[in-house]
């Protein structure tokens, strides 16, 4: 048994399912279902026993005590977060309770359980902390791709909340012993993406006939990671990982984001062709968010070297596929798509003069 925190959100769920596809280990999911965790992704799994779905919060340490105590699983895989910056910038004190004080309660949580292991199960116990390449800073044009040991320098209150939340994992481990394993990932897509960040709101707007939004120049880089190649990465991270260590989890796939936009409006031309003309017609410059990094690259040569992981996707691939779900599935994202939903969109970029 595993216990998965923030398993009805985008990266979780798709952990979930790929986890529940390649073994039969079951799964205890805690999610507290806020806007972004949906438990339509695990549409799939209703009725399977394997999955056992508890909706909480992970600051709540008496519910995690109880989970520790009815499930006594062997491992964390811990992925819930406050995760976008635009929301963490509008509201910085959401990601502060759950990105540190979240995973402070579930670290103490973990450590109590773990002591009280005896010798062969305390010694398999593993807690996987989940997290971004967005602590790292942001690089210069010519500057190397962020390695483990990059210094930390966030510049959002998202990546300063996960920053935070690493160096109590890495804490714990050194001070208490506890059996700790961290990811710092590159920007994921595909299927399950809640419609804020790029891609899927590029493919939803553009569908409606909406303008695309893009901050700046649309020149700032991101690495992108196909959310399967992640779930992928994380399995053999949790399977063999060396205790206490960070891997970065990158896809070689460094890229402005303008043409991620133009990437998606050419592949809508050619698998839901808009009779009013070519989608890339949407595409709108919108004043840039404050204090947006200009570029994030990850060297993952470590997993690589030690875990043999490589990304199984092109971006090429990766995409096409993405694009193909969201059109297959038109009715999730309608779903997804609440009234809270559109406040927000609406706040956030309706007010941003070109």
């Amino acid at each position: 048994m595993i216990l998965v925190t923030g398993g009805a959100g985008f990266i979780g769920a798709n952990f979930v399912l790929d986890w529940l596809r390649t073994n039969d280990e079951p799964v205890v999911n805690l999610d507290a279902l806020t806007y972004a965790g949906n438990l339509e992704n695990l549409a799939a799994l209703q009725g399977d026993r394997r999955h056992i779905f508890v909706q909480g919060d992970i600051c709540d340490r008496a519910l995690i005590d109880r989970l520790f105590a009815e499930h006594r699983p062997r491992a964390i895989v811990h992925f819930a977060a406050e995760s976008h910056v635009d929301r963490s910038i509008h509201g910085p004190a959401a990601f502060v309770r759950t990105n540190v004080e979240g995973t402070f309660t579930l670290l103490e949580a973990a450590r109590a359980y773990w002591s009280a292991l005896d010798g062969a199960e305390q010694a398999a116990f593993r807690f996987l902390h989940v997290s971004t390449d967005e602590v790292y800073g942001s690089l210069g044009p010519n500057d190397p791709p962020f390695a483990e040991t990059k210094a930390y320098e966030p510049n959002s209150p998202y990546s300063a909340s996960k920053a935070a939340s690493d160096h109590l994992v890495r804490a714990w481990h050194h001070t208490y012993g506890l059996p700790v394993l961290t990811t710092n990932c590159s920007n994921n897509y595909g299927p399950y993406q809640f419609p804020e960040k790029l891609i899927p709101l590029m493919i939803a707007n553009a569908l409606a006939g909406k303008a695309l939004p893009v901050y700046g120049d649309g020149r700032n880089v991101r690495d992108w990671l196909y959310v399967g190649d992640h779930c992928a990465a994380i399995r053999e991270v949790l399977a063999r990982g060396r205790l206490g260590e960070t891997y970065n989890v990158g896809g070689w796939n460094e890229k402005p984001n303008l043409e991620i936009v133009h990437t998606v409006c050419a592949l809508l031309d050619e698998l839901r062709p808009d009779p009013a003309g070519p989608h890339a017609r949407l595409i709108t410059y919108v004043a840039d968010r404050p204090g947006h990094d200009r570029r994030y690259a990850i060297d993952a040569h470590k997993i690589e070297r030690e875990l043999g992981w490589r990304p199984a996707e092109t971006f090429e691939t990766g995409i096409r596929k993405t694009i193909a779900w969201y059109l297959a599935n038109q009715d999730w994202v309608a779903d997804v798509q609440s009234g809270a939903y559109r406040e927000w969109v609406a706040r956030n970029y309706g007010d941003r003069p070109a």
